[in-house]
């Protein structure tokens, strides 16, 4: 039969590549006042409304077992080839997870042919790869090819972004390298990236148009001598903000440019009135 591509909803790949493609999704989920409910389920303003209103601070956790197995099981039985795509296993027990599924599968199916890929990151960052080993796989072609299609993309692809504060970040622990940030003068807008699995930070600025500025120019500049693959702006509860900056880049790219929100998993970490840009280069 053919390879199918199974990610998680941290990709918050636009509806559109997921239908095409027909891409598995299985959600992680957010822990908010003694309440587990499915990202995927989640309506994005109501949550951050909700978030900003509690005295709790949300969690995050993996995908139900139960639901990973079933969006597994169902290809397999169907024949099918799996190629998932997850995210960094240094911010989710997601991956982990999907190797335990992978195996359990195998206990019951010894000729399932599962791969499964820590993408090292998240967002879109992680969503284009998806999208390309999806079109390849959509086209019938081998195993190999949609693997390397994925890698391809991870290998060239970047995700800068700017929150609008630090404190979601220091209160949900994922601020890996960028905790040397805590302790600086509050005048300070650091620009994030993810590397080698974790946030980090790519440089500090004092304002947020000067931050927004140099991640344009970092885009642009590596886009002119490497040639653009794709670009999506990333923002969370902040779409206006999210359309200025998508029609400031198609003046500079000639290109439609989407913008897409991004998820409570991810934005209970990172914080509303964060703004970014993930794409990759040819």
């Amino acid at each position: 039969m053919s390879v199918k591509i199974i990610t998680d909803s941290t990709s918050y790949i636009p509806n559109e590549y997921i239908e095409k493609y027909n891409i598995g999704v299985v959600s992680l989920n957010v822990i908010m006042n003694n309440n587990s409910r499915r990202e995927l389920d989640i309506d994005n303003k109501f949550f951050y409304d909700e978030m900003n209103s509690s005295s709790e601070v949300p969690k995050s956790s993996q995908p139900i077992l139960e639901e990973m197995l079933n969006t597994f099981e169902i290809l397999v039985k169907e024949g099918h080839s799996i190629v998932g795509i997850f995210i960094s296993s240094s911010m989710s027990g997601a991956y982990s997870s999907a190797n335990m599924i992978k195996n359990m599968v195998l206990e019951n199916y010894p000729n399932a042919d599962i791969h499964i890929i820590d993408s090292k990151t998240n967002c879109m960052q992680m969503g284009f790869a998806v999208i390309e080993a999806a079109r390849i796989a959509y086209e019938g072609q081998p195993l190999e090819k949609v693997i390397s299609g994925c890698n391809h993309i991870l290998n060239n692809s970047r995700f800068l972004f700017c929150p609008d504060t630090l404190e979601y970040l220091k209160k949900g622990g994922r601020i890996g390298s960028a905790s040397a940030l805590l302790g600086t003068i509050l005048q300070i807008k650091p620009i994030l990236t993810v590397s080698n699995g974790e946030t980090s930070v790519f440089t500090k600025v004092r304002t947020r148009k000067k931050a927004i500025d140099t991640i344009v120019e970092a885009t642009l500049k590596e886009i002119n001598e490497k040639g653009l693959g794709d670009i999506i702006v990333h923002h969370i509860n902040c779409e206006e903000e999210g359309l200025k900056l998508a029609k400031r880049l198609e003046k500079e790219l000639n290109t439609d440019i989407k913008i897409q929100p991004i998820g409570p998993v991810i934005g209970l970490h990172v914080g509303p009135g964060s703004i970014g840009l993930a794409y990759y280069t040819k």
